[in-house]
């Protein structure tokens, strides 16, 4: 299907306000946190647990992609008038009520993982509603918007605890799992390219980037996995090559925006960089020790991403 029909069917509006083509990167995101969360307790969560907490995040982020299209949707018509909302394709009242719709659906998933799941999934649609509303105009919306990623692996990592060592007994017990220092680190990484890629993005309508200094953040991950990925040597040398990835696809990115005279380079560098994301994931999952397939599968999810987004836009 080309982008000209995506464009104009029913199906491929809603599609390209879900701006679906960045799923894979949500699900290498659920699969990392679960494999981390794993790596604690001994016990990995199940594929069909897996997939389960996968749909409700995906709901979550097309929820996301839905309220910031409503939200936006007068800057929207000055600055993309092509949009769905402003070119009349689809009114701001339904995408609203897709929008909330999802998000009620995604918690709804999550209360079979218990409490903690709850949670953090009602944190994640809080923290969503926060960016959609308060992003334009704000410095500091990429930091919030990093959290939205972040809060992911909270999610995947209250669902193993609930569902493979039965917490629902003893919240406390899922809460300090939580707060362990390869959870928190695996958060702190995606965070810190999230947030140096949001930054990126809210430059991307005018094509152009006003100062390139804030993303030295991407480098935060690199420094925070480089290091153990050299000394662990996880997997035989599998955590060195996933780094290796994520340096390139990052300096790829970067060397798009140094170009940036160049037209439509800012879009371009905000795709490669959502679509590493799944890079990062591998490289978390290959220093805790997931295995071969996982990292194939974050690697696909890159490769499916950089696919999907010729058809259906990314940003």
């Amino acid at each position: 299907m080309n982008t000209v029909v995506m464009n104009n069917s029913r199906m491929g509006i809603y599609l390209r306000l879900g701006r679906v083509s960045n799923l894979p990167t949500v699900w290498t995101n659920v699969l990392a946190g679960a494999i981390v969360a794993g790596s604690i307790t001994g016990r990995p969560l199940s594929l069909m647990h897996t997939l389960l907490v996968m749909l409700a995040i995906s709901a979550f982020y097309c929820a996301g992609m839905y309220l910031n299209d409503a939200f936006d949707r007068e800057i929207d018509a000055r600055e993309r008038p092509g949009r769905p909302i402003p070119s009349g394709q689809i009114s701001a009242r339904a995408v609203f009520a897709i929008g909330f719709v999802l998000q009620v659906a995604g918690i709804a998933i999550l209360s079979y993982y218990g409490t903690w799941a709850i949670v953090c999934g009602c944190a994640l649609a809080a923290t969503i509603l926060l960016y959609n509303v308060w992003h334009k105009g704000n410095p500091l919306s990429p930091l919030i918007m990093g959290l939205c990623r972040s809060l992911v692996y909270f999610v995947a990592a209250a669902s193993v605890m609930m569902v493979e060592l039965n917490t629902a007994v003893d919240p406390l017990q899922t809460g300090t799992v939580l707060l362990n220092t390869t959870v928190v680190l695996a958060a702190l990484a995606i965070w810190a390219h999230v947030v140096g890629l949001t930054y990126v993005a809210k430059q991307e309508s005018l094509n152009r980037l006003g100062s390139l200094w804030p993303l030295l953040i991407l480098a935060l991950p690199v420094l925070l996995y480089g290091s153990r990925s050299v000394i662990t040597g996880a997997d035989g040398g599998l955590a060195l090559l996933m780094l290796l990835a994520l340096i390139v696809a990052d300096v790829i990115a970067v060397r798009l925006l140094i170009t940036r005279h160049m037209a439509g380079s800012v879009p371009k560098a905000v795709a490669q960089l959502i679509a590493a994301t799944s890079l990062l994931d591998a490289l978390v999952i290959a220093i805790a020790g997931g295995g071969v397939t996982a990292v194939a599968f974050c690697l696909c999810a890159f490769v499916l991403t950089r696919v999907l987004q010729r058809v259906i836009p990314g940003t």
